[in-house]
C-alpha cells in the first residue's frame, strides 16, 4: 500500500522529466500506459457476429452459430477472448513487446485483455503459455507470463506462472500442416510437478500474446484438461482473423486461429 502511495506521489515528477509517449508513433500522451488518439483509432476490436465456440469473427453473410473450423473439429477449450484483431498496429505492439524488450507494454496489453474477461469466474487460475528454457534465456522473459501478471493486476485472478513446462524447443509452426504441427508439439508441453493438484477441478484461463493457428494453445489445452482442469478458456492480446484456406494449410502466420 505504501509503495503504491509513493508511486502515485512521484508520478507527476516522473512524467515531467520523462513525458509519456505513444509506444507506436512517439507522440506525447497525457498519461501512460496508452496510445495516442490517432494510433488508438487504428486498432481493430473483435465484435459480432462471432462463432459461439471460439469467438472467431464471422461476416454478416456467413453468420452461422459455429465457424467451419469448429464444426469440422469441435474445440476442447471453453472459448477464446482477444483484446484486438491482428492488424499492422497490433503487430507492431507485439513485435516491440516480444522481441524489442519493451516489457512495459505488458501493462497496456494486459489491461485490454482484462477488459474482455469481465465474465470469467473469480477463482479461475491464469496460466501462461510456456517458453522453452533456451528461448527464455535468449529473450530474457516469457511475454505470456508478463501478460498474465498484468491481467491479474486488473482482474484479481491468481497466476500460476510455472504450471506448464515446454520440455523441448520447437521451431516456428508457420507453413506447416496440421499433422506436422501435431508431430512437432507432441510431448513438448507438460504440467510441472507439484502443480497438477492446484489445477484439478479448477477453471483455467490460458494466456498468450498472439493466436494464429492455435496449435500451441491446443496442446496446452489438452495437457491442462487431461491433468484434471475443469475447463480452459484462452485469452490473448491479438488474434489473426480467419482466412478461408485448405484445412491442413498454414501459410506463414495467416492461419485459422484457435481451432483446438
Amino acid at each position: 500500500m505504501a509503495s503504491n502511495t509513493l508511486s502515485s506521489a512521484l508520478r507527476p515528477l516522473v512524467d515531467f522529466v520523462y513525458p509519456p509517449r505513444c509506444p507506436l508513433c512517439g507522440e506525447g500522451i497525457a498519461a501512460g500506459p496508452g496510445l495516442c488518439a490517432t494510433c488508438w483509432d487504428t486498432l481493430e476490436f473483435p465484435g459480432g457476429p462471432a462463432c459461439a465456440a471460439c469467438q472467431t469473427p464471422l461476416s454478416a453473410i456467413d453468420a452461422e452459430r459455429l465457424c467451419h473450423a469448429c464444426v469440422a473439429r469441435p474445440p476442447r477449450h471453453s472459448g477464446i477472448v482477444a483484446a484486438v484483431l491482428y492488424n499492422e498496429p497490433a503487430r507492431q505492439l507485439v513485435l516491440r513487446f516480444k522481441h524489442g524488450g519493451r516489457i512495459g507494454l505488458a501493462r497496456l496489453m494486459g489491461q485490454l485483455m482484462a477488459a474482455r474477461l469481465s465474465g470469467a469466474p473469480a477463482d479461475a487460475i491464469l496460466v501462461p503459455v510456456p517458453l522453452h528454457r533456451t528461448r527464455l534465456w535468449l529473450r530474457g522473459y516469457n511475454q505470456s507470463a508478463l501478460l498474465a501478471g498484468a491481467v491479474a493486476q486488473h482482474t484479481g485472478h491468481r497466476v500460476l506462472v510455472d504450471a506448464l513446462v515446454r520440455t523441448k524447443p520447437t521451431r516456428q509452426l508457420g507453413g506447416l500442416g496440421r499433422a506436422e504441427r501435431a508431430r512437432m508439439l507432441r510431448d513438448a508441453i507438460r504440467i510441472r510437478a507439484g502443480c497438477k493438484g492446484q489445477l484439478a477441478g479448477r477453471d483455467v484461463i490460458l494466456i498468450d500474446d498472439v493466436l494464429t493457428s492455435g496449435a500451441t494453445t491446443s496442446e496446452c489445452v489438452r495437457v491442462l484438461l487431461d491433468s484434471g482442469a475443469a475447463s480452459v478458456r484462452i485469452a490473448c492480446f491479438a488474434r489473426v482473423e480467419v482466412k478461408r484456406r485448405a484445412e491442413n494449410e498454414t501459410p506463414g502466420t495467416i492461419t485459422i486461429p484457435g481451432a483446438a
